[in-house]
């Protein structure tokens, strides 16, 4: 339990952030700070049981029964470790952004920290795969606010981080469906103990791959090493948090986690040996190119990672050992060195080494503190990253394979490391001993600024005088890893051996690197390859979007003709199959028709010949609206209520909604040749005569499913509800709905937002084409003064049955969604009775009802998980004081969740598509189209069928009158 109460402290700090954060500002991290430190100081008190007694502390509660799949979560050495690193660096930071900030509100910023922190938890808890994958992505989602939202320069990084490690993402997703389906479970401790991993080697090979994949996007190893660098758009505290001690170390964790399942194979072992080399060595010469403090941070935070993604490879114990130290080491040296990037750009008022140098006499405790993180990086007796980064060149040693794959892994690692003591020292000399060449107004920070690097570069310190308390973690990790007991045998001194003279080679390879470029200056600023990484992306982005348009192009058009062609030939060439097949008609056909279905056949036909001769825009929209309508009308007859009573509104509200867009449009089609009207024709009767053909051939084809015959049997036993095309919405199938609602409502907020954005709407003088008469059969406030008197009546009454039916759905004909729309409609009566603009608008907040409907279905998922499940109704029976009872189902509030929101969007289509603003003098505006009685004089009258006043118009005819 106590992993719970972990993960729900961290969520409680995500939800009050905001309120914190609006009355602290920028001091608003230190009480944050406090409560990551507090949870990371649990975690210490768990190291007894966990590290030295093999403890594994379990949470598990349900979450998608049905499907196996549940919150679990699970802390072994290695979840131990990533969570204590989350927390307490996570600490460290939020305390250092108390004074990076200026003073004021950081409304956001904490938020999204917090958040992260929260997901990084989750990840690193995670003993279910799709939890696993659910907290790898939030973990990407928030990076990628976290960079975007760092300045107007931060927009193209962040969009190209979030596209290479979403890539990962699903590659990890197919892993987990590929390892649910297989293993039989999503536990993932019970997925990484099953045999399949030895029994079937091209499952393993695959799963492998996809892991490689997620892991390399992540932690950023070639080739998509470039993303790290490209995100410190980010400010420095993001930069030190997730670039640093936890993002980029999510693909760490994910390689140490699935050791234990492919430590043997050799595909596994050789991508992360040769790619993780690869990327420690170009990216530590890299770093030594660079002149910004940051960018110098990112490349070698991009070095090390190889490293440890190498070391990993090797999926030995030593080697896993070195990994799981090294990871720690590397947390608090770099985490150190991006929060001091900050601090010598905050008081010195530039990071670029061009124009540092000297500060040391000026800012001592920056550069204690500075030295401390480098020499650590730089692999220095007697910082822990000394120890650590011995332990690596020995675990390289035994690189599984040829005999000469460990010595030339390890001359790699070594190679990699002698540019790492070259940038280190760049990084504090440069700054702190170099030539002075900046300001000498420059003054030390203040300690609170101060207090978060000093800890991790102290700690560092510490740890590496004090090395051989870390042996149970670094033997926890082995075992976890790997499955095998392995003895930690850390020390500051072994004696001469094999890795003491490869450090000294890396030390000495790197003084001379020092020599020979002169402290990297002779290096800096060259492009040593023709393209960077940003620019790969771009044009590889911008090839991808150009052939999909290509592809799309097919298809995608403004006009309705190309637009359905290739979907017309499909159903044509699918009715040729099916007719040459031979298909027989089955004698039971004679009972699938009824009398009245002929004259349904007949008024639609009708209507489609109809729409299609006419050159009249309003009498092609009657006539499509009586096809709906005989649509309706036909499935009242089948039986179908529901669906029936669910089109006949649509149709309604479809044929009001399109008329107030069409009146704004030519009256008229605009001419087209005879050929072309003989060809469409021809068309439209080959694929209508297809459709029907095919549907009189497939009709009774079968019987009904297995599965329609179970909800038919059980929906009363099972939901309450006789009603079972609204148990399936609502009970059965909420989760379908419930993404259907949210679509929906983004359609209505998308409508609010494009025509607010565009200039589409008419504003205050536009001049859309109107019509004037000076006939009272053309006055609108004589024209609807019996529909208004109507609809004062109607629309309780219509609001009332509205609702009456979002109640009743459950067991009789109704329901959530044709509540809304008849409620939709009764405003639309209103909407369309109203004299003028000025009076026509519903003053109902409308994008408030799709928000509080999406939410209200949402509040009803989360009481499922009372009875174990999101989204699973409750039921209770109450007894009524006159006898019987009443079946109560909280699918009711679902219901009213998606009543609100059709409601908010029916709104919206009448507010943002139905009104046009008056102009001085246009009181009677009618919002039909009607024209004041008095035009200006300079205004002749004039017919928007044959002389627009709208320049759009001209490009709707085709430029041609």
């Amino acid at each position: 339990m106590v992993l719970l109460i972990l993960l729900l402290v961290l969520a409680a700090a995500v939800i009050g952030t905001p309120l914190a954060d609006r009355l602290l500002g920028r001091d608003a991290g230190w009480l944050l700070a406090a409560v990551l430190l507090a949870l990371a100081g649990g975690v210490l008190a768990l190291a007894p049981s966990v590290l030295a007694d093999g403890h594994t502390p379990e949470s598990v509660l349900p979450w998608m029964p049905q499907i196996g799949v549940g919150l679990s979560l699970r802390m072994d050495g290695v979840g131990w470790l990533f969570t204590l690193l989350i927390t307490g660096v996570g600490g460290l930071i939020m305390a250092y952004s108390t004074r990076y900030f200026p003073p004021g509100r950081r409304l956001g910023f904490y938020f999204l920290m917090t958040l992260f922190a929260f997901s990084m938890t989750g990840l690193v808890l995670a003993d279910d795969v799709v939890l696993l994958y659910v907290f790898w992505e939030l973990t990407t989602i928030t990076s990628f606010y976290l960079i975007g939202l760092s300045g107007p320069g931060a927009s193209r990084p962040a969009i190209r981080t979030f596209l290479i490690t979403a890539l990962g993402g699903l590659a990890l997703l197919t892993a987990a469906v590929l390892m649910a389906l297989r293993v039989g479970t999503t536990r993932l401790s019970e997925i990484l103990a099953d045999p399949v991993w030895s029994q079937d080697p091209a499952f393993a090979t695959t799963i492998a791959l996809l892991i490689v994949v997620a892991a390399f996007t992540k932690s950023a190893q070639f080739p998509f090493h470039y993303w790290l660098p490209d995100a410190m758009a980010a400010g420095t505290p993001v930069s030190a948090y997730l670039h640093a001690a936890a993002m980029v170390k999510a693909g760490i964790y994910l390689l140490m986690r699935f050791t234990p399942a492919f430590s043997d194979l050799a595909v596994w072992n050789a991508a992360l040996i040769t790619t993780g080399l690869i990327t420690a060595v170009i990216g530590a010469v890299f770093a030594l190119q660079q002149h910004d403090l940051k960018r110098l941070a990112a490349y070698s935070t991009v070095s090390q990672l190889g490293l440890l993604v190498a070391v990993i490879g090797v999926g030995k114990e030593a080697a896993l050992i070195a990994a799981t130290v090294h990871t720690l080491a590397h947390a608090l040296f770099k985490a150190a060195l991006f929060m001091m990037a900050g601090v010598i750009d905050h008081e010195a008022g530039s990071r670029d080494l061009r124009e540092l140098g000297g500060l040391a006499r000026l800012m001592p405790v920056s550069a204690g503190v500075t030295a401390l993180a480098a020499l650590s990086m730089a692999g220095i007796p007697p910082l822990l990253g000394f120890v650590t980064k011995e332990n690596i060149f020995k675990g390289l040693l035994e690189a599984p394979g040829p005999v000469w794959a460990g010595p030339v892994a390890a001359a790699a690692a070594v190679l990699a490391s002698a540019f790492t003591f070259a940038y280190s020292f760049r990084f504090a000399y440069g700054t702190f001993w170099g030539t002075p060449r900046g300001s000498t107004d420059v003054r030390e920070a203040d300690p609170g600024f101060l207090a978060g690097p000093a800890v991790a570069g102290v700690a560092g310190l510490a740890l590496g005088l004090a090395v051989p308390i870390l042996n149970q973690l670094g033997e926890r990790g082995a075992v976890d890893t790997t499955g095998a007991y392995y003895p930690a045998e850390l020390s500051l001194w072994h004696g001469f051996s094999v890795d003491l003279f490869m450090s000294l080679a890396a030390i000495g390879f790197g003084a001379l690197l020092i020599r020979w470029t002169a402290s990297g200056e002779h290096l800096a600023g060259r492009a040593l390859f023709p393209a960077n990484g940003p620019t790969v992306f771009e044009a590889l982005h911008d090839g991808v979007i150009g052939l999909g348009r290509r592809i799309s192009g097919l298809t995608r058009s403004d006009s309705p003709t190309r637009h359905l062609v290739m979907p017309l030939l499909v159903l044509t060439a699918l009715a040729g199959v099916v007719a040459g097949a031979g298909i027989e008609v089955p004698d039971q056909y004679g009972d699938t028709t009824h009398p009245l279905d002929w004259p349904l056949v007949a008024l639609a036909t009708v209507a489609v010949i109809g729409a299609a001769v006419t050159d009249s825009r309003m009498a092609g929209l009657v006539m499509v609206g009586v096809a709906g309508f005989t649509t309706a009308l036909w499935l009242f007859l089948l039986g179908a209520y529901d669906v029936a009573l669910t089109q006949l509104v649509v149709e309604i509200l479809t044929v009001v909604i399109a008329a107030l867009v069409l009146r704004r449009l030519p009256r008229r089609f605009h001419p087209v040749p005879r050929t072309r009207t003989a060809l469409t024709a021809l068309i439209a009767a080959v694929a209508g005569v297809s459709a029907a053909l095919g549907t009189y051939f497939l009709t009774g084809r079968r019987d009904i499913s297995d599965s329609g015959r179970y909800f038919l049997n059980h929906s009363e036993e099972d939901t309450g509800g006789t009603n079972v095309v609204n148990t399936v919405l609502v009970d059965y199938r909420a989760f379908d709905t419930l993404g259907e609602l949210v679509v929906l409502g983004v359609a209505g907020i998308i409508i609010i937002a494009v025509l607010n954005s565009s200039g589409l709407l008419p504003s205050h003088g536009s001049r859309w084409v109107v019509v004037s008469r000076r006939s009272a059969a053309y006055d609108a406030d004589d024209n609807t003064m019996i529909m208004r008197a109507v609809g004062h009546v109607l629309l309780p009454l219509i609001v009332v049955w509205s609702i009456y039916l979002m109640v009743r759905g459950h067991t009789d004909v109704g329901g959530g969604f044709v509540g809304g729309l008849v409620a939709g409609a009764g405003f639309a009566l209103v909407y369309l009775a109203a004299p003028s603009a000025s009076v026509a608008r519903i003053q109902l907040a409308y994008p408030m009802f799709i928000g509080a409907g999406i939410l209200t279905a949402i509040s009803s998922g989360v009481l499922g998980y009372v009875d174990g499940s999101f989204l699973k109704p409750l039921h209770t029976e109450l007894a009524l004081p006159w006898g019987g009872s009443l079946h109560l189902t909280t699918a009711l509030v679902f219901e009213a969740g998606v009543y609100l929101a059709v409601v908010g969007v029916v709104l919206t289509a009448l507010n943002q598509l139905g009104l046009e603003e008056s102009r001085p003098g246009d009181s009677t505006l009618g919002v039909m189209g009607t024209a004041p009685d008095q035009p200006p004089a300079s205004t002749p009258e004039k017919d928007p069928g044959d002389h627009p006043e709208d320049p759009l118009d001209t490009v709707r005819n085709g430029g041609t009158r």
